[in-house]
C-alpha cells in the first residue's frame, strides 16, 4: 500500500502550505517542501482521508497518474478512497484490458468492456483485513455484534430502532466481504471476474470500503451505497435494507456512524471465517437482544424461539413442502421449518422457491429478508404489505388466494381496525364462516389461514389469545363452524407471560384441512399453562417443555391432568367453546399445602410484613415527612 508519504510528495509547496495552516502544524521551514511533506506525514491529524477530499477532482486524478493509480471514476469519495487504500498498479499484463494489480492479479473489466463495447474497467478497493485463519465462533460473533449495540447506547437513537441500523450494516458487510471472496477466487483460478458468477452484484461506487473511507457525509454516502447494492440486485435485493435515516445528522452524527462502521470492518464476515449457519444464529441472536430490549414493542416482530418450534414440530414440513406465514415478522417461522426438515437429515434446499411470507411493516420485512440470506436461504419470497386488507399471494388458475402445505403464524393479537370494512366484498371469499368485528381481527386470520390451506395436505397453527377458544357473538359462530367442519385438531394453552408486549396467556389453534381417520369427529385439548420455567420479567418454555408438548399432541391420547381427546358430541353440549377449563381440571390439590403448614406460612409472612411496615415508618419519621 502507499505510504502516507508517498501521496505527499507528488502535492505542490503551496498544496502543502495549505494542509500545514488548516491544521496548525508547525514545521522546522516553511520554505523547505522536503520538511513540510515529513510534518504532515508525522502528523495524526493532518490523514490523508481528511487532507486528500480538499483537492479538486481534477487535481486527485493527477495526483493518481502521478503514482501509477488508475484515475478512472467520477465521484471524488472514489478517487480518494484509492489514494488512501490501494497499492499502484502495474501496466496491464494479461491482454484482456482489465487493470493490473500490484500483487500481479488482475481486475476484472466491466461487463460492457468484456463485450469489448469501450466501457469503464472496475477498480476494486479493499482494506486490509484481519488475518482470516480459522473460523469465528459463534460466541465470538454475538459477542461483536451487540458490541455494536453499546455503540448506540446513549445516542440519539432511539433502543426501538437499533435493529433499523445495526442489521442492515451487518448485512451489507456480508455482501462486499463475500463479492471479495469471489473475486479473489476468480482472480487466482482464471484471471479475470465473471459477473454472472457472483452472489450478489456490488457496484464499485456502492462497496463497503468505499463508505468506510468517507469522512464526511457519511450517512449520505452509506445510504447511497446500500440504494446502488439494492438498484443492481433488484430481483432479490430489492428494497433489503429498509428505510432508516442514515442521512439524519440529528440522529445520527458522522462521528458516530464512522464508529459503528469502524467496529463491524474489524469482523471479517466472509464465507471463510462466517459460515451462513454461524452467521444466521448470530443474526437471530441479534434479533432476540433487540427484543429482550425493546420489550412491548417486539411482541410487532418477534415470537419466542420456543414457541416456533413447537408449532414447527407440531406441522412436521417435509422435503419440498410450500410454506406460508402470513404475519412472517424476522421469517423465524419460514427458517424454523428449513431447520426441522434439516435437523431430520432431509435437504434445505428443496424449500427454495417454496418459502413464502407477508409482513405489513416495512423494517421488519426488511429484517426478514436479510434473515433468510444470512441462513443461505437463496430463494424465496417475503413481500411486504397488509395482509388481511391486501393479500399478495393469489392464484390466477383459481381466481382466489394461493394455497400452501403448511401454514403458520403469530398475527397480532385481538387486532381493532383491521379492514372489516373491506371483507363484507372480500374477493377472496375468507369471510366464509362469519364476518369478525373491527374491534377484533383474531378470527379474521384464522379464516384467511384457512383459506391458504392446501386441499389435500394443507395444516396450520396459529398462535391466539385464549379469548378466541371462547368468546360469543360472531366468534362463537365461526369457531362453530370450524368445529362443524372438523378441521380444528388441538387446541393447546401456553403458559402466561411467554409472549413480549402482554402478560396474557395465549393458546395454539391446529387446524388440517384432512384428519387421519381415527382423529376424525374429535379434538385434542392441551393444558400446557404450567409447563414453562418462571424467570424475572418473563416466564419461559424451553426445549424440554416444547418437546413434551408436542409429544402429548403428537399421541392424541388422554393424559392426565394435561391433555384428552374430546369428542364434538361433547363440545356441542358445552356450546362449541374450546375453553380449556371446560375439558382439562388442572390436578386439585398439587400445589396446596397442608392447612399447618399453610398457617404457619401465613404467620411468617404476617410477621415480616408488620416489620416492614414498622421500619418504614422509622424511615418517614426520621426523615421529617411524618410528624
Amino acid at each position: 500500500m502507499l505510504s502516507k508519504r508517498d501521496v505527499l510528495s507528488v502535492l505542490s509547496r503551496d498544496e502543502l502550505l495549505a494542509i500545514v495552516n488548516r491544521f496548525e502544524l508547525t514545521p522546522p521551514d516553511r520554505r523547505a517542501k522536503d520538511g513540510l511533506i515529513e510534518t504532515v506525514a508525522s502528523s495524526k491529524k493532518a490523514t490523508l482521508a481528511e487532507v486528500l477530499p480538499e483537492l479538486s477532482r481534477d487535481r486527485l486524478k493527477e495526483v493518481c497518474r502521478a503514482l501509477g493509480i488508475e484515475d478512472g471514476g467520477r465521484e471524488k469519495a472514489n478517487i480518494v478512497a484509492r489514494l488512501v487504500l490501494t497499492k499502484p498498479s502495474l501496466p496491464p499484463s494479461n491482454g484482456g484490458g482489465g487493470v493490473a494489480r500490484a500483487n500481479g492479479s488482475v481486475d476484472r473489466p466491466s461487463a460492457s468492456k468484456a463485450n469489448g463495447d469501450g466501457g469503464t474497467a472496475r477498480l476494486h478497493l479493499q482494506f486490509a483485513e484481519p488475518d482470516t485463519a480459522g473460523a469465528i465462533t459463534l460466541s465470538q460473533l454475538e459477542s461483536h455484534l451487540w458490541e455494536a449495540a453499546n455503540i448506540l447506547r446513549g445516542s440519539p437513537v432511539d433502543r426501538t430502532d437499533w435493529k433499523s441500523y445495526i442489521l442492515p450494516l451487518l448485512f451489507f458487510k456480508r455482501i462486499c466481504d463475500v463479492w471479495d471472496e469471489e473475486h479473489a477466487a476468480m482472480i487466482a483460478e482464471y484471471g479475470e471476474d465473471f459477473t454472472d458468477e457472483h452472489r450478489f452484484q456490488v457496484p464499485e461506487e456502492a462497496h463497503w470500503s468505499v463508505v468506510r473511507a468517507t469522512t464526511k457525509n457519511v450517512g449520505t454516502a452509506l445510504a447511497n451505497a446500500m440504494r446502488g447494492v439494492e438498484a443492481a440486485n433488484q430481483k432479490h435485493l430489492y428494497g433489503v435494507f429498509g428505510d432508516a435515516q442514515w442521512t439524519n445528522k440529528d440522529r445520527l452524527p458522522d462521528e458516530l456512524l464512522k464508529d459503528l462502521i469502524e467496529h463491524f470492518a474489524a469482523l471479517p464476515l466472509g464465507n471463510a471465517r462466517a459460515s451462513s449457519d454461524v452467521l444466521g444464529d448470530a443474526y437471530e441472536y441479534l434479533i432476540k437482544q433487540f427484543a429482550d430490549a425493546t420489550n412491548k414493542k417486539a411482541g410487532e416482530f418477534y415470537t419466542p424461539r420456543s414457541v416456533v418450534r413447537l408449532m414447527v414440530d407440531i406441522l412436521d414440513p417435509k422435503e419440498g413442502e410450500t410454506i406460508y406465514d402470513p404475519a412472517c415478522g424476522t421469517g423465524g417461522m419460514l427458517l424454523a421449518a428449513v431447520a426441522h426438515v434439516r435437523e431430520r437429515g432431509g435437504d434445505p434446499r428443496t424449500f427454495f422457491g417454496k418459502l413464502y411470507g407477508q409482513e405489513k411493516n416495512l423494517t421488519t420485512a426488511a429484517v426478514a429478508r436479510m434473515n433468510l440470506f444470512l441462513h443461505g436461504i437463496e430463494d424465496f419470497v417475503v413481500e411486504r404489505g397488509d395482509t388481511l386488507r391486501n393479500p399478495v399471494f393469489t392464484d390466477p388458475s383459481t381466481g382466489g388466494l394461493a394455497t400452501f402445505d403448511v401454514v403458520l403464524a403469530n398475527p397480532p393479537f385481538s387486532l381493532e381496525q383491521w379492514g372489516r370494512e373491506l371483507w363484507e366484498a372480500d374477493p377472496w371469499g375468507r369471510a366464509f364462516a362469519g364476518l369478525p368485528t373491527d374491534s377484533n381481527g383474531d378470527m379474521a386470520w384464522v379464516q384467511h389461514m384457512v383459506k391458504s390451506m392446501a386441499a389435500r395436505t394443507g395444516r396450520m397453527g396459529v398462535v391466539l389469545p385464549q379469548g378466541a377458544l371462547f368468546r360469543g357473538g360472531v366468534e362463537a359462530q365461526i369457531r362453530q363452524h370450524l368445529l362443524k367442519g372438523d378441521l380444528i385438531e388441538a387446541v393447546i394453552g401456553l403458559a402466561p407471560n411467554l409472549f413480549y408486549g402482554t402478560g396474557l396467556a395465549a393458546c395454539v389453534l391446529v387446524l388440517r384441512q384432512r384428519k387421519p381417520k381415527d382423529r376424525k369427529g374429535k379434538v385434542l385439548v392441551v393444558d400446557a399453562s404450567t409447563v414453562f420455567r418462571r424467570g424475572r420479567a418473563q416466564n419461559f418454555m424451553d426445549l424440554e417443555h416444547g418437546e413434551q408438548i408436542a409429544g402429548w399432541v403428537r399421541g392424541f391420547a388422554d393424559v392426565e391432568d394435561r391433555a384428552r381427546v374430546v369428542d364434538l358430541a361433547e363440545i356441542e353440549k358445552e356450546g362449541w367453546t374450546l375453553n380449556i377449563s371446560r375439558y382439562v381440571l388442572p390436578p386439585i390439590g398439587a400445589d396446596i399445602p397442608p392447612l399447618p403448614e399453610a398457617v404457619a406460612a401465613f404467620k411468617e409472612a404476617l410477621v415480616k410484613c408488620r416489620e416492614a411496615e414498622d421500619n418504614l415508618r422509622r424511615v418517614m419519621h426520621d426523615g421529617g415527612w411524618l410528624s
